[in-house]
């Protein structure tokens, strides 16, 4: 009936993004090592994990990628069909790429459904099968999943709730026939897309915050203990134990937690009431 992608770019050169919010220089052998510490830690596991395995993961590398990383790419998804690496010349190529595999990939099938995650973040262990749920032969439907969780890991560990709306998370379904795929917009342009559905009482992800990290910051709510969540949140042995051993406590980041709960609550709000009065219509 359908076949699901779920899609990340890694180290994509792009001529408009080249340092990161403390202004460092991107792709760089340090970015590089920095970034494979998260995707190892958090973004493999917590796919690799998915309790259901009807799909595929496609993840985009630059053709630049330094032997000792690609090594350790191909070492990390053996054993793993349904993860698949690319490698190709930058940003420019992988729209095409993605449009030019999937065609192939899916002549069998009436339905898509597309997924996107980010390299250095990680989702709940039912995230592939709650999306979907989802799926009714729609047309086009983008599905949106607007509660998850944000953890900081640099330059202290800080857990908290978050709600976000047109995040990096969000899936399109859609029928076969010249197929768009979520990557035909940045995340936040689907802000205008009138065909979206959204699943609101389920935390399905996890953001994470670190110093290399574009524009995130920080920005999680409340008393969340790891403990409580990390059975539905795959990540690594060592991460598990790491978190468990360094999470400060809510005492000490209370003050924090109300500002931040009242931001994002303040920006949620404020991106509904867009949508319902038609603020974000395409112009």
């Amino acid at each position: 009936m359908f076949k699901h992608y779920l899609i990340t770019r890694f180290n994509l050169k792009n001529p408009d993004w080249n340092v990161t919010k403390n202004n460092e220089t991107l792709l760089t052998d340090e970015w590089m090592e920095d970034r494979m510490w998260l995707f190892e830690s958090f973004c493999f596991p917590s796919v690799a994990a998915q309790t259901n395995k009807d799909f595929n993961w496609l993840i985009f590398f630059d053709v630049t990628t330094p032997e000792k990383y690609k090594q350790a790419i191909t070492n990390l998804i053996s054993g793993t069909p349904n993860i698949k690496a690319f490698y190709i010349n930058g940003m420019p190529e992988f729209y095409p790429a993605i449009q030019q595999f999937i065609s192939t990939d899916s002549q069998d099938v009436p339905f898509l459904i597309t997924s996107r995650i980010d390299n250095d973040d990680c989702i709940h262990k039912n995230f592939i099968n709650e999306v979907q749920s989802k799926f009714k032969s729609q047309e086009y439907q983008a599905v949106d999943v607007i509660e998850g969780y944000s953890l900081q890991v640099e330059p202290r560990y800080i857990l908290g709730k978050k709600e976000h709306i047109f995040n990096p998370f969000i899936s399109l379904i859609e029928k076969n026939e010249n197929p768009k795929t979520v990557w035909f917009n940045d995340h936040t342009l689907w802000k205008k897309e009138t065909r979206i559905t959204q699943i609101t009482d389920k935390r399905l992800w996890m953001s994470i915050i670190h110093e290399k990290n574009k524009v995130n910051e920080f920005d999680g709510y409340d008393n969340v203990k790891w403990s409580d969540i990390n059975k539905d949140f795959i990540v690594s042995d060592k991460m598990n134990s790491l978190i468990e051993k360094e999470l400060i406590p809510y005492k000490s980041w209370m003050f924090l937690s109300l500002k931040n709960r009242l931001y994002v609550k303040l920006v949620l709000l404020s991106k509904k009431i867009k949508k319902a009065l038609g603020v974000y219509k395409i112009k």
